[in-house]
């Protein structure tokens, strides 16, 4: 049976990116001052990590024609996504945000790789959530069509992640 997860994907496309830029604008985040949450940056990389890895394992697995195993490694990855997700909602909801301070053309090469990340995630969450519905609907055709996208999107965005992160320390 053929499940329609149009409304709940873009409920959720639209939620998710709605929270993220709302965490960016909320005021009063000095009221967290009294909590640490130093220790999110380092999991949220460790979840980025998780995902890239499990990502791979279910790639090797779809080409080896083992479909519950690819299924198993892309639940993991969701679940890494979404762990990672949510701590990165806590992390802005609750830090005031970290300034770039480069100078020169690396100034440049940073804003540019922050604003093509930025564009990039907000396309990637609906592109992930339509592939992992039409891989649950068994519409393999559909599904690949859409992963041979939305995979080199998700990991290229990761990338942009890594090195935003790094220019941050």
């Amino acid at each position: 049976m053929v499940r329609n997860y149009k409304p709940l994907i873009w409920a959720l496309a639209l939620g998710i990116n709605g929270l993220i830029i709302f965490a960016f604008f909320l005021p009063n985040k000095e009221n967290f001052k009294a909590y640490s949450f130093s220790f999110l940056p380092l999991l949220n990389a460790v979840m980025n990590g998780a995902t890239f890895f499990f990502l791979l394992l279910a790639l090797n697995a779809i080409k080896q024609k083992n479909i519950q195993r690819h299924r198993n490694f892309i639940f993991a990855a969701f679940v890494c996504t979404s762990v990672f997700l949510l701590s990165y909602l806590l992390y802005h909801f609750t830090t005031p945000s970290t300034k770039f301070g480069g100078q020169g053309a690396i100034r440049y090469i940073y804003y540019l790789i922050l604003i093509t990340h930025i564009a990039l995630a907000i396309v990637t969450v609906p592109l992930a959530l339509i592939s992992i519905g039409r891989g649950l609907n068994m519409e393999v055709a559909l599904h690949k069509k859409i992963t041979r996208w939305a995979m080199p999107i998700c990991e290229r965005n990761r990338c942009n992640r890594l090195f935003i992160n790094i220019a941050l320390l």
